[in-house]
C-alpha cells in the first residue's frame, strides 16, 4: 500500500473511527485501526465489538495511489502522528518488514503494523427494511431522551435506549427508573414488522457526535445488531440482551392538576434554587402552588435557604405541594423545544409529567421526593 493524502483529510476521517477503539481491551488487534486502499479509494475502519466504524475518503479526495492494499495499525499512535503533523500532504508506504512509514517533507515516522488476520471481519449489511430519519431530528430525538437512561450497569437494560417501531411510527425511551423521557417520531415509510430493540446509549451519543444536520441517516436492524449509515460513515452498534419494561402505563389519561409556566423563568428558578441543594438530599426542590403563583424552595440547614416565586396559569383550579430533584427536573426542561411547558400532576407522591402543550410527540416523567 503506499499512498499520498493531505492531513487534513486523512484527520477528518481519523476523529471518526478512533471512536471505535478503546484502549481497555484484552486484545491489542481491537486497539488498531485497519486501512483499505482500493480503486474506488481508502477506507478506514475501527472495532472493539461493542461498536464498529467504517469511514470511506473517495479517491478523487486523494493525491496519489500507487499501490493498493491493506494494513493494521495501532490506532491512538497514528491518530496521534496526524493529529501533530501539519496541514500538507502525508505519504504513507507499507513495506515488507511489517512496518508502515508515514512521512511528509520535514516529518518521518516508523511504525510496526499488525496482523491483518486477527483483525474482525466485520459485514456492513443493508436489511430488507432500511429506515429513514433526517439527521437533525434523529440528533434531537436522541439528545431528548439519552440523558434518562441509566449509568448503572446492575440494570443492563436500562443503559440502552428503547427503539420500538410500530408501523410508521419510532417510539424512543430512556428510563433510570426515577425518570422517564419517551420521544415519537414519525417516520416517511411504513415497517412492516414490530420492532423493539435496546441499543446502548452511549453508543448513540458517539453516534450523533459525527452526524450533521442536513443530511439523512438510514438505520438497518438487526437480530443482534443495528447499523447506521450517513455520508461516509458507517457505524454498527451491538443490542442489549432483554426485555425493556413495559412504560406504557407510566403516563396517566387524566390530571387532577394541569399548570403552564414559562419555560425560562421555570428553568432559571429552579437553577437558581439548586444552588441551595446538595447531593445526599437528591437535591430536593420544594414546589408549592398557590393559586396562580408557584414558590419553589430548598435549603440546607447548615448554609440557609432559597425561595423563588414565578407565575403560572393554573387550568384546572387546584393546587399541589410536591417535592423533586432539581437535576432531573432541568434535566427535563432543557429538552423541551418550547416557550411554555405544561405540568401534569395527580398528587403529591404520584410521577409528574412535562410536555409541550402543543404536541405530545415528547413527554418526560419524574417520579417525586418524599419529604415527610
Amino acid at each position: 500500500m503506499k499512498i499520498k493524502i493531505k492531513q487534513n483529510i486523512l484527520m477528518e476521517h481519523l476523529n471518526y473511527v478512533i471512536r471505535g477503539i478503546s484502549n481497555k481491551n484484552i486484545r491489542p488487534i481491537l486497539n488498531c485501526i485497519k486501512f483499505e486502499l482500493k480503486e474506488e479509494g481508502l477506507y478506514l475502519i475501527s472495532s472493539d465489538n461493542d461498536i464498529s466504524i467504517r469511514t470511506f475518503i473517495k479517491s478523487e479526495l486523494i493525491e496519489n495511489i500507487e499501490n493498493l492494499g491493506e494494513i493494521v495499525i495501532s490506532g491512538r499512535y497514528i491518530y496521534d502522528i496526524v493529529r501533530k503533523l501539519p496541514n500538507e500532504i502525508i505519504n504513507i508506504e507499507s513495506v515488507m518488514d511489517s512496518k508502515v512509514y508515514i512521512t511528509t517533507d520535514t516529518s518521518s515516522f516508523h511504525l510496526n503494523c499488525n496482523n491483518i488476520d486477527e483483525f474482525p471481519i466485520i459485514d456492513f449489511l443493508d436489511s430488507s427494511e432500511p429506515i429513514i430519519i433526517k439527521n437533525n431530528i434523529f440528533k434531537t430525538s436522541i439528545n431528548q431522551t439519552a440523558f434518562a437512561s441509566s449509568t448503572q450497569e446492575s440494570r443492563p437494560v436500562l443503559t440502552g435506549i428503547n427503539f420500538n417501531i410500530n408501523g410508521d411510527v419510532l417510539e424512543l425511551t430512556a428510563t433510570d427508573s426515577y425518570r422517564l423521557a419517551k420521544k415519537k417520531i414519525k417516520l416517511e415509510n411504513k415497517i412492516n414488522q414490530n420492532i423493539n430493540i435496546i441499543v446502548p446509549t452511549k453508543n448513540l451519543l458517539e453516534l450523533i457526535r459525527m452526524m450533521d444536520d442536513e443530511n439523512e441517516v438510514t438505520i438497518n436492524i438487526f437480530n443482534n445488531k443495528i447499523i447506521f449509515k450517513f455520508d461516509s460513515i458507517i457505524l454498527m452498534s451491538r443490542l442489549i440482551n432483554g426485555n425493556y419494561p413495559d412504560t406504557s402505563k407510566l403516563i396517566p389519561e387524566e390530571f387532577e392538576i394541569e399548570l403552564l409556566v414559562n419555560l425560562d423563568n421555570f428553568y432559571n428558578s429552579i437553577d437558581r434554587a439548586s444552588l441551595l441543594t446538595n447531593e445526599a438530599d437528591k437535591n430536593t426542590i420544594n414546589f408549592e402552588s398557590n393559586n396562580n403563583v408557584v414558590k419553589i424552595s430548598s435549603n440546607i440547614p447548615e448554609i440557609g435557604n432559597v425561595e423563588e416565586k414565578i407565575e403560572v396559569k393554573n387550568i384546572k383550579n387546584k393546587d399541589i405541594k410536591i417535592a423533586f430533584s432539581s437535576k432531573y427536573m432541568m434535566d427535563a426542561i432543557k429538552s423541551l423545544d418550547c416557550e411554555e411547558v405544561k405540568l401534569l400532576f395527580n398528587g403529591d407522591i404520584k410521577p409528574i409529567i412535562l410536555k409541550n402543550p402543543e404536541t405530545d410527540n415528547l413527554i418526560q416523567l419524574i417520579l417525586p421526593i418524599r419529604t415527610y
